[in-house]
């Protein structure tokens, strides 16, 4: 038998999407991430549970990650810890440094990797909770550090065409809306199961 924690890997990548703009996408979102975390963690393989938010506030379609993290920081989430927020973001600039502290300050961190990413038109307005690592800036063609053991994704806007433009031009309602569900589910999650 093995490892509670490899099971995803054996079995192969999951990937669960919410649409933000559904009823119930609150719950959807809770009910979904609690199933990838009592899944993925494993006390006797992991210690500090890290939510690490990735983005930036220069930029709107960016900033789904810092929000998150503000507003985990205000709910005083219980059993984790939050890297990136709107007062000290984590972005492509100090990624490395922020995994290095990471690594230093928690033995064995359990990380959940949080990002907003751009994909197909049908697609925008989804969360996206998938097994395995984070691989930020790859839709804006920057070769950064994979991250977490598994990932939360916001599909904030189209992808495939002038990147950066697209993120400075992404609706802020969408952002906030998304940030909202996370957040609130990630926090509700918590709460709710005892998680960590």
């Amino acid at each position: 038998m093995y490892p509670q924690f490899l099971n995803s890997f054996i079995r192969g990548k999951r990937e669960k999407r919410i649409d933000v703009n559904k009823p119930n996408s609150l719950i959807d979102f809770s009910n979904s991430f609690t199933e990838f975390f009592l899944d993925l963690y494993d006390e006797d393989c992991f210690n500090e549970i890290i939510i690490l938010c990735i983005g930036t506030d220069r930029s709107t379609g960016d900033s789904l990650g810092p929000l998150i993290g503000s507003n985990l920081i205000r709910f005083n989430t219980p059993s984790v810890h939050v890297f990136g927020n709107l007062d000290r973001p984590v972005h492509a600039v100090n990624l490395e440094e922020n995994l290095d502290t990471i690594n230093k300050r928690y033995k064995d961190p359990f990380i959940i990797a949080v990002d907003a990413c751009l994909g197909k038109m049908e697609h925008i307005g989804q969360i996206s909770i998938k097994d395995g690592p984070l691989f930020p800036g790859a839709g804006v063609k920057k070769n950064l550090p994979a991250v977490g053991n598994f990932n939360i994704t916001g599909i904030v806007n189209i992808g495939g065409f002038m990147e950066h433009l697209v993120l400075q031009n992404t609706r802020l309602s969408l952002v906030i809306k998304m940030a909202d569900t996370i957040s609130k589910g990630l926090h509700y999650s918590f709460k709710r199961f005892h998680l960590g």
